[in-house]
């Protein structure tokens, strides 16, 4: 078997004898592949392959018109594991199984860097327009909602302690007044706030062209998160159900993903600031072997 797998472009790994079974691992150029040779003590199976993408070996399988005597599966995401056996020409029976793929991919979410909802002690400015202040209103009372929810210490002494809220005449001028607060580094992030409706003419386009396009560059070029809280809507009704009716707030929404953006940031930051640290103590480390070497060696001319 250890020669089939080999053959087949497998490169052996550890082999490992106990006193109920033989394990080794056998490993492609991407994936690892381990095989169970269990004794013989009347199991089920002669040989147990442990893969990690057991649908599609079982595809692979019935292809090759092999008979499967029993499939131990069901519907995802309600059956994690799946295993079967096959039964080859001359007898011998094959185990096969493993966790399924999908299964497998959410359990890798603890490797993602995600930001919190943890507001307090952090700093936010608000842009918000003036024009359609019908709505905008609406989306400033959201946002300042929810960065209360996270703990953002809103009202106090002075007012507004943590946030400093800027009014511009409309939303073309948001991305400029984002762009001037982002600039003086006293803020974790930015929100802008605005309403566009659609009207007869390509004014419409253009601005919101112009306003998406600001405000995401001014997020690029100064390393501070902006929220887009600004409504493009081509009526009155679309804009009001967004501002606190039938779909939400968006205005609530801009400021969670702000709390978010802002603690996501300091963590990749503190995560890049451990990797240099990490890597000038090896630095360290070498330069210092380097230096041992180096006296060794005229220790050595000396004599």
């Amino acid at each position: 078997m250890t020669v089939l797998l080999e053959t087949l472009g497998l490169y052996k790994g550890t082999l490992v004898e106990t006193g109920e079974q033989s394990f080794g691992d056998f490993y492609p150029q991407t994936l690892s592949l381990a095989v169970l040779y269990p004794k013989p003590d009347g199991r089920e199976v002669d040989i147990f392959l442990l893969v990690q993408d057991p649908d599609t070996a079982f595809d692979l399988v019935k292809k090759c018109n092999l008979e499967v005597v029993r499939d131990s599966s069901g519907p995802e995401p309600d059956h994690a594991m799946r295993d079967f056996v096959v039964k080859l020409p001359g007898g011998t029976r094959i185990g096969i199984g493993g966790e399924r793929v999908a299964h497998r991919a959410t359990d890798l979410d603890y490797l993602a860097l995600e930001g919190d909802l943890k507001g307090r002690g952090k700093s936010f400015g608000i842009v918000v327009s003036r024009f359609n202040a019908f709505i905008t209103e609406r989306l400033l009372a959201g946002a300042i909602d929810g960065l209360v929810k996270c703990g953002v210490v809103v009202y106090g002494e002075p007012f507004f302690k943590d946030i400093d809220l800027v009014r511009v005449p409309g939303s073309f001028e948001i991305p400029s007044a984002a762009r001037t607060l982002a600039e003086t580094k006293k803020y974790d992030a930015i929100i802008c706030l605005g309403c566009l409706l659609r009207g007869d003419t390509a004014h419409y386009d253009v601005i919101v062209n112009e306003v998406t396009r600001g405000i995401g560059q001014s997020a690029q070029e100064t390393g501070v998160p902006h929220a887009f809280g600004v409504l493009t809507c081509d009526t009155l009704e679309q804009a009001i159900d967004r501002a606190g009716l039938k779909m939400g707030n968006k205005g609530f929404e801009a400021a969670l993903a702000a709390v978010e953006m802002a603690n996501l940031k300091k963590a990749v930051v503190g995560k890049r600031a451990a990797v240099g640290r990490r890597s000038l103590v090896v630095g360290k480390s070498k330069d210092k072997g380097r230096k041992i070497r180096s006296d060794t060696s005229r220790r050595k001319r000396k004599q």
